[in-house]
């Protein structure tokens, strides 16, 4: 049975796989819920060592200053094969069996991001080792702590490191493996340092004491080791790694641990704490508090698989299933059709800004466009005693010179048709625009680039076609008023001209400046008339010929030729944008590993 710690050690290395692991979301990712062994300690504190007897194994880079230069995720699988072998998550298809290549992979990899230098990465490496003699357990080590930067690195360095492992040490499902080395103050410690800020208590904090053997002669760590010189809630282990020799000598791991056995059984300094002491013990002690760790966070680990799996059936949801058959391909179609036709419609009605600016077009621009028509040159006294006396032709004319007041209203009337098929633009552009905003606006339909763009065109073409008619009746607007001309207006004028007029003038003195002025006022009030008139039906007109059937028929054509293509060519159109078939396609591998993970989490629960 692989127990509670190889069962998060799994789900882990899944949620690595899926790149589930970090981040800035609103919830911790599944990674970050579940507790691991973060290894902190300053450059030369044994760190490596350590590790690598807890392994079992020599596969670590060595060498002076910072040689881990990238965060090393680290797990341990516990199997009954005899066989070990190690397994990097940038390269998963690939085993290693021989540890000397297991060390030159990390080197190389860490090379591959930091170059050949010595700068330092926050990407971890990830690698997981399959063994018959490690406990199931899940570590991190990190570059060591230091105080100055050597050369070939920036002076940030420093910083740059300690704010890395901070952002480990702070979870508070992260277990802090202090390494101290015991041939130096334990005040002077940086693992400690740092754990005691991150955790004052000490609750969550396990110290290793390193170079237990390489202490000055008559000096011992005992009082650290009994917890005395700094105390801390679990206790203290201390070890002895392998010397620089052993290492050159190729000592191998067992003959290690066998003599780090011996020398705390023969030791006057630690005998009475051999059975607390050597790496063996630090092992089954950080495997046994990690289990007991995963059990008391059972609660909250199962309560935020649940609130992700809520939110990745959401986004399922959002993102929708592919479609196969033709049936359902048209019938996707039409539907995504329709749900765009209601987000333009709900601009349109209100529901959505956007429908204001086309009542904004006929209460403020058609008014201003009409009211700035400049007819002071074109009823000027000399046009209008000019147009008139033209139109008269060799006989005056005796009352009203009907003719004369013709050709100056239809002449002022033709200014008209700028505002006229201005309005109808105006409104034109404003609906491809509700057309884009819709269309971008309309969730369901970001999966399918092609059915937008297809969907766009035809909503254009729609447009185009209500515009021209638009425009077209419009301007007949404009031809109605010229093409028939007030009889009412008509009928005032010599009853006009008898009140203003001298009956007993001659006809001489009706041809006086003050005449004409009389005649261009009065086609200037018939012209305001027709004004008014055009203010209040022109809006009308375009409504009718554009909005409305913008809202009622946007896509009826398109419905029409939808109805007529072959299962291949919708498919076409509902080919997804591949970003959002792969985020669909993760999404369902993590979803399936949460649900995966709530049951086997559950089931641990339950067994409790």
């Amino acid at each position: 049975m692989e127990g509670l710690i190889g069962l998060v050690n799994r789900i882990q290395r899944a949620c690595t796989v899926l790149g589930d692991y970090g981040g800035d979301n609103a919830l911790p990712t599944l990674w970050e819920a579940l507790p691991s062994v973060v290894v902190v300690g300053g450059q030369s504190s044994g760190k490596s060592s350590v590790l690598e007897s807890i392994v079992g194994r020599d596969f670590l880079p060595r060498g002076s200053g910072i040689v881990t230069r990238r965060p090393l995720v680290l797990q341990l699988h516990k199997i009954d094969d005899e066989t070990e072998y190690a397994e990097f998550l940038h390269i998963p298809d690939k085993r290693f069996t021989d540890f000397s290549m297991v060390r030159k992979e990390i080197q190389d990899e860490t090379d591959r991001v930091t170059g050949k230098s010595n700068k330092i990465s926050s990407v971890p490496i990830h690698l997981s080792i399959y063994s018959r003699n490690v406990v199931n357990l899940t570590m991190i080590d990190l570059p060591g702590l230091t105080k100055v930067a050597i050369d070939g690195q920036p002076q940030s360095v420093v910083q740059d490191i300690e704010n890395m492992v901070w952002s480990y040490v702070e979870k508070p499902n992260s277990i802090i493996l202090a390494i101290s080395p015991a041939n130096q103050d334990i005040a002077t410690s940086d693992a400690i340092k740092l754990a005691k800020e991150v955790d004052p208590q000490g609750e969550r904090t396990f110290g290793v004491l390193t170079k237990l053997d390489l202490m000055d002669k008559g000096t011992d760590a005992v009082e650290v080791l009994e917890g005395r010189a700094y105390r801390l809630k679990h206790p203290w282990v201390g070890v002895v790694n392998r010397s620089q020799a052993d290492i050159h000598n190729n000592v191998n791991m067992i003959v290690a641990r066998r003599r780090e056995r011996e020398y705390f059984a023969t030791s006057a300094d630690y005998g009475h704490l051999m059975h607390k002491m050597g790496s063996g013990y630090l092992a089954k002690l950080l495997s046994k508090h990690l289990e007991s760790f995963i059990r008391m966070q059972i609660p909250s680990i199962a309560s935020l698989i649940n609130k992700s799996i809520e939110e990745l059936e959401r986004e399922m949801n959002h993102l929708g299933r592919p479609v196969a058959d033709a049936g359902a391909q048209l019938f996707t179609i039409l539907e995504l059709c329709r749900a765009f036709d209601r987000v333009f419609k709900e601009h349109l009605d209100g529901g959505r800004p956007g429908g204001d600016r086309i009542y904004g077009v006929f209460d403020n621009q058609l008014p201003a466009a009409l009211k700035k028509l400049q007819f002071d040159q074109h009823l000027s006294l000399d046009n209008v005693k000019k147009v008139v006396s033209q139109a008269d032709g060799y006989q005056p004319h005796l009352v009203a010179p009907e003719l004369g007041y013709r050709r100056l209203i239809e002449e002022a009337l033709s200014y008209f048709r700028g505002p006229a098929k201005a309005s109808a633009d105006a409104i034109h552009n404003i609906l491809k625009d509700l057309v884009r905003v819709s269309i971008g606006e309309t969730q369901e339909l970001r999966r399918f680039p092609r059915l937008q763009s297809e969907i766009a065109a035809a909503s254009y073409e729609a447009l185009e076609r209500f515009h021209e008619e638009g425009r077209k009746t419009t301007l007949r607007l404009v031809d109605m008023e010229s093409s028939y001309l007030s009889v009412d207006f008509f009928r005032r004028l010599p009853q006009d001209v008898e009140k203003v007029e001298n009956p007993d003038a001659s006809a001489k003195d009706r041809y006086t400046e003050g005449h004409y002025r009389r005649i261009g006022s009065n086609v200037f009030s018939y012209v305001r008339m027709v004004s008014d008139t055009l203010k209040n039906n022109i809006p009308k007109a375009v409504v009718h010929c554009q909005v409305r059937e913008a809202k009622m028929c946007l896509l009826n054509h398109f419905y029409t030729q939808m109805c007529k293509k072959e299962g291949n060519q919708l498919a076409e159109l509902l080919n997804e944008d591949p970003a959002l078939a792969e985020r669909r396609q993760q999404c369902a591998k993590r979803l399936e590993l949460y649900k995966s993970a709530r049951d086997e989490i559950d089931s641990v629960a339950w067994a409790r």
